[in-house]
């Protein structure tokens, strides 16, 4: 059994972005050696996620547009007391979840033909962070 472990860092220069990460993550499996596994991709913070969505520029305005109904950014949340203005950020990471785990056949990601791996920032323009873990053999 192999494990691998790569962190990817971002600071986005708007609070809000979509960053494709595919190729990323396709050079640490490839970095790993492991033949057949699993890839966990995760963000490391509670106000991003990790999701696989189509790479289509309207499909993206219409997942924008979806989390600005379900968790508007708004100044009356409770979280908002403690000095924070990012409450919206973290029910956006509850919609989309944190981490996706990916498999991996024949020493490559075995994705679907239009499946891309995106990083999706809420509350960004500060150093964040992505870890990826491959285990297998």
């Amino acid at each position: 059994m192999k494990s691998y472990t790569k962190y990817l860092t971002f600071n986005t220069k708007n609070r809000r972005e979509l960053v494709k990460i595919t190729q990323d993550v396709e050079k640490a499996v490839r970095e790993s050696g492991v033949k057949e596994g699993l890839c966990l991709v995760s963000a490391m913070h509670l106000t991003a996620s990790v999701i696989i969505q189509d790479d289509e520029e309207g499909l993206h305005e219409d997942i924008w547009n979806w989390l600005e109904n379900l968790a508007p950014f708004k100044e009356d949340y409770k979280h908002h007391r403690t000095g924070e203005d990012n409450a919206d950020a973290h029910l956006k990471n509850l919609l989309t979840h944190l981490q996706v785990v990916l498999p991996i056949t024949n020493g490559k990601l075995d994705l679907g033909p239009w499946q891309e791996i995106f990083y999706a920032e809420y509350d960004g323009q500060r150093p964040k962070r992505v870890i990826i873990k491959i285990i297998g053999i």
